[in-house]
């Protein structure tokens, strides 16, 4: 199993999407963090199963929130990297600028 490794922006993206999340419905930001929790154990156990989608960036859709995980493959140190979690009504090419 790699290591996960959430980049502060990253977790800057779960924070934002957690308050959001909370200000339509109490504990929908719990599960929001929990379904994150989940892929990333899944990415952890699976890195290779989804696609590269930007350069070595590749893209991990959540099952019941509409955002993805990008991250990234450190195999030298068998960490996953994770770089952003956007909305997927967002241009993914806005983590590029960070």
């Amino acid at each position: 199993m790699y290591k996960a490794f959430i980049l502060p922006l990253a977790k800057q993206d779960i924070s934002d999407a957690v308050t959001w999340y909370e200000s339509k419905q109490k504990g929908l930001g719990k599960l929001f963090v929990e379904e994150i929790r989940s892929k990333v154990l899944f990415i952890r156990n699976n890195p290779k199963t989804t696609t590269i989608k930007y350069d070595d960036i590749r893209c991990a859709i959540l099952d019941v929130f509409p955002f993805m995980v990008h991250y990234t493959i450190d195999e030298l140190q068998k960490t996953i990297i994770v770089v952003a979690v956007f909305h997927t009504s967002l241009n993914p090419e806005r983590w590029r600028k960070r």
